[in-house]
C-alpha cells in the first residue's frame, strides 16, 4: 500500500511544447513511501519478508524514487499508463519507442525524440524497484530493509563473478559492479573465502592463493598516480591487478541480506494507486486524478527492456499483477529482449544486476519456468508457468532479437527445454526482430566496437512502435494483433547452434564458433525453491542441460524467421545477433550483447577474389533505383501486415534513397 506520495519537483516538459492532440506535458519527480503486510497471502512469496523489521502497525516499510511524464490536462491524454521498469535505475522506454537520446532526466524537446508516446497520449511512469543500487543523480533507486534472524545478523556464503575490461585495475567491489551495493563480508578473515580464476565460463578453476588478495580497496590519484590501499569488507584487492577478460569467482561468507523482493511490491502498489485511487493514505491527491472520485486512468501497460523485461516476467510469475484489493495491475506487459529468463531478485543475497551470458554469470539462477505456458520442467519434472492466474494474468507482447537466442536462451520462451515447440497461450504474442541485436541502436551506421566485426546497426524502434499500437488495440478494442513471428522447430527455422544446422555461410575473415549461453541442469541446494542457495558454485546434474536452439539463416547469413526489416529482406550485408571478442580479451568468446554486420562485396570480381559465397551488390541490384524499389516493396508489405507504421516505412525508404547502393 502507498502511504505517501510526495511530489518534490513539478516542471514543464519540453518547455511546454504542444504535442498533437495531447498538448503540453509536465514532469513530476518525487518519492513514494509504502508498506506491506507479511501476513498477506500476496506478499508471503517475498523472500525474508518475515525477517524484516516492522513498524508499529506490524508492516514492513519501503520507499522509492518516482518520475512521471503526464499531459498537463490529463483529460487530453489517452487514459493509459505506460510503466517503464527502470534498467539498473535508468529510464529506457522513451529512447526505444521514441528514438530519443538516452536520458535519465528527460526535459527537452530533443529528449522527446519523435514524440510517439506523447502523440499517443500516454502517461509515462517510472519508479525504482532495485533496492541495492548505489544512489546516483537521476537514477531511480529504492530503499528496502535488511533481514535478520530475530535481530541477529544473517550469515551465508555467497558467490560473485568479477570481470574487468581494462588493464591495471587492482580492486573491485564484491558485487562485481560499481553501480551496486556489495554484501559485506562477515569478517575479513580469509579462512572461509575462496578466489579462483578461469579463462572461460566452463573452464578449469585455478585457485588464487590467499596471500595474493585482500579484503581492501585501491584508489589511484589521477593526478599523482599514487595508490591508497584501505582495508574494506566490501572490496576485493589484487596487488598484481585483475587480468582483463578472465573470470574471477569469489566465494565468501556475507552478512545482512536485503529484502529485494519488495521491488515487486512497489511497482504493484504504485501502478495500482495511480490507476484506482484518488488519494494516498495521508490524504494527498493522486497526481493523475481528474477529480475526487476518478483517476482518469482506464488502462495500464508495463514495458521493460532486458533486465527490466525479465523483471516484468518475474513480477507476473510471482503473482504481483493482482493488487491488495484483488484488482488487475497491468492489462498488458511488453518485455523486450528478456529472452527466456526471469530475474535473480527474489532470493536471499540476490544480485539482480547480473546478466547471464555465454562468457559471464552463466551460473546465476535464471530458473524454470521460462515459458508463459504451464509445462513440465525438463530438469525437476514439476509443472509451472509464468501465466497461471487467469483472472489477473496480463496480455503479453514478448519481443526479442536474434541476440537473445545466442546469449539469453530466447528459445526457452517458446520451447519445452527438450527442443520441442510450444505454442504460446492465447493471451501471448511473441515477435522476433530477425537478425537484430540486443543493444539496438537507432538506424546508425555500423561501427567498430571492441569486437571482431562491425556492430549490427539494425534498429528496434520501428517494429516496437507498430507492435505497441497493435497491443493497445487488442486490449482496448479487441482487435486481434498480427500473428506471432518467431523461429520454430517444426518448420526448420529453429535449429542447433552448429554451423551445419544453421547453414551460416563461410564468409572470409568471419569466425563462426556456434557459441551460446547454455542452460545447465544445476543443483543450488535443497532450499533454492525458497530463495536460498547453499551450493557455491552450483553443481551440474549428470552433465545434462536444457536444449538451446538458435535461428537458421539464409544463404546470406540473415535470419530466415521473424519480422524481417526491409534492410534484411533487401540486404547490403549480413546481420547477426552475435559478435566475437577480439584478441587478448577472452578471444573468440561472444562479445556481450552485440551483433555483427559484414558488408557484401561490391562486384562479382571482388567477391571471387575474396572467396565470398554471398552475391555482390552488383549481382543483386540492377542499379540504385532497383534497390530503392525493392526496399519500398518490402516496407509496404510490412505496413499491410501491421509490423511497421506508415511513418517509419516512409523514413526507411528515404534512408534507402540516401544509401550508396550499388
Amino acid at each position: 500500500m502507498i502511504t505517501r506520495l510526495v511530489v518534490r519537483r513539478r516542471e514543464p516538459f519540453a518547455n511546454g511544447y504542444e504535442f498533437t492532440i495531447t498538448g503540453a506535458y509536465e514532469k513530476l519527480v518525487g518519492k513514494i513511501y509504502g508498506e506491506v503486510d507479511p501476513k498477506n497471502r500476496l506478499d508471503k512469496v517475498i523472500v525474508n519478508l518475515d525477517k524484516a523489521p516492522r513498524n508499529k502497525r506490524g508492516k514492513v516499510e519501503y520507499w522509492s524514487d518516482f518520475c512521471i511524464l503526464k499531459p498537463v490536462d490529463i483529460a487530453r491524454g489517452n487514459g493509459k499508463i505506460f510503466y517503464d521498469a527502470p534498467n539498473r535505475g535508468s529510464k529506457r522506454i522513451v529512447a526505444f519507442l521514441n528514438d530519443a537520446p538516452a536520458s535519465n532526466d528527460p526535459s527537452s524537446l530533443v529528449e522527446a525524440g519523435n514524440g510517439f508516446l506523447m502523440r499517443e497520449g500516454y502517461t509515462i511512469v517510472w519508479c525504482g524497484w532495485q533496492g541495492d543500487l548505489m544512489p546516483q543523480k537521476n537514477w531511480l533507486v529504492m530503499g528496502v530493509p535488511v533481514a535478520t534472524n530475530g535481530g541477529k545478523e544473517i550469515l551465508r556464503k555467497v558467490r560473485t563473478e568479477i570481470v574487468v575490461d581494462e588493464k591495471g585495475i587492482k580492486s573491485q567491489p564484491l558485487s562485481g559492479d560499481e553501480r551496486v551495493k556489495s554484501y559485506e563480508a562477515a569478517a575479513r578473515n580469509k579462512t572461509h573465502a575462496l578466489l579462483t580464476v578461469r579463462e572461460k565460463s566452463h573452464g578449469q578453476r585455478i585457485t588464487v592463493p590467499s596471500s595474493e588478495w585482500e579484503f581492501a580497496s585501491c584508489v589511484k590519484d589521477s593526478r599523482t598516480g599514487r595508490e591508497t590501499i584501505k582495508p574494506s569488507s566490501k572490496d576485493l584487492y589484487l596487488p598484481s591487478a585483475f587480468k582483463p577478460g578472465v573470470i574471477y569467482e569469489f566465494i565468501y561468507p556475507a552478512k545482512n541480506p536485503l529484502v529485494l523482493g519488495l521491488g515487486f511490491a512497489v511497482v504493484r502498489d504504485l501502478v495500482s494507486f495511480l490507476r484506482y485511487q484518488s488519494k494516498d493514505a495521508a490524504g494527498r491527491a493522486n497526481p493523475l486524478a481528474s477529480g475526487n472520485k476518478t483517476t482518469g486512468i482506464r488502462y495500464a501497460y508495463g514495458w521493460g527492456r532486458s533486465q527490466s523485461g525479465r523483471f516484468l516476467r518475474d513480477f507476473v510469475y510471482h503473482g504481483f499483477n493482482e493488487d491488495e484489493s484483488r484488482r488487475k495491475v497491468f492489462d498488458a506487459i511488453a518485455p523486450h529482449v528478456a529472452g527466456g529468463g526471469r530475474l535473480f531478485l527474489n532470493y536471499e543475497f540476490a544480485r539482480p544486476v547480473t546478466s547471464s551470458q555465454q562468457h559471464t554469470n552463466q551460473l546465476e539462477p535464471e530458473l524454470f519456468p521460462h515459458a508463459y505456458n504451464i509445462l513440465k520442467d525438463a530438469q525437476t519434472r514439476r509443472r509451472d508457468g509464468i501465466l497461471k492466474r487467469p483472472k489477473t494474468d496480463p496480455y503479453v507482447f514478448h519481443t526479442q532479437t536474434s541476440t537473445e537466442y545466442w546469449q539469453k536462451r530466447g528459445c526457452l520462451a517458446h520451447t519445452d527445454g527438450k527442443g520441442r515447440d510450444v505454442s504460446p497461450p492465447d493471451k501471448v504474442r511473441i515477435y522476433v526482430i530477425a537478425s537484430a541485436q540486443h543493444n539496438s541502436p537507432f538506424g546508425s551506421e555500423p561501427v567498430k566496437d571492441d569486437t571482431q566485426q562491425l556492430v549490427n546497426p539494425l534498429p528496434a524502434g520501428d517494429v516496437l512502435r507498430a507492435l505497441m499500437v497493435a497491443m493497445d488495440l487488442w486490449i482496448t478494442q479487441g482487435v486481434s494483433p498480427p500473428p506471432s513471428q518467431y523461429p520454430r522447430v517444426r518448420d526448420g527455422t529453429l535449429v542447433r547452434p552448429d554451423r551445419k544446422s544453421t547453414s551460416f555461410p563461410r564468409i572470409p575473415s568471419v569466425r563462426y564458433q556456434g557459441l551460446h549461453n547454455r542452460q545447465l541442469f544445476l543443483d543450488y541446494g535443497s532450499h533454492i525453491s525458497r530463495g536460498r542457495m547453499d551450493i557455491h558454485p552450483p553443481r551440474q546434474i549428470d552433465n545434462r542441460a536444457y536444449t538451446i536452439l538458435v535461428p537458421k539463416v539464409d544463404r546470406d547469413g540473415n535470419d530466415l524467421a521473424g519480422i524481417r526489416l526491409p534492410v534484411v529482406q533487401v540486404p547490403i550485408g549480413t546481420y547477426t545477433g552475435w559478435n566475437l571478442q577480439p584478441r587478448r580479451l577472452a578471444e573468440d568468446e561472444l562479445s556481450g550483447l552485440l551483433g555483427s554486420f559484414i558488408h557484401f562485396a561490391k562486384t562479382k570480381a571482388e567477391r571471387n577474389k575474396l572467396h565470398d559465397p554471398r552475391l555482390s551488390l552488383k549481382e543483386r541490384y540492377k542499379n540504385h533505383n532497383d534497390y530503392v524499389k525493392k526496399v519500398s516493396g518490402a516496407a509496404r508489405i510490412l505496413v499491410d501486415q501491421r509490423y511497421l507504421l506508415p511513418d517509419d516505412a516512409e523514413r526507411t525508404i528515404k534512408e534507402a534513397k540516401k544509401r550508396r547502393v550499388p
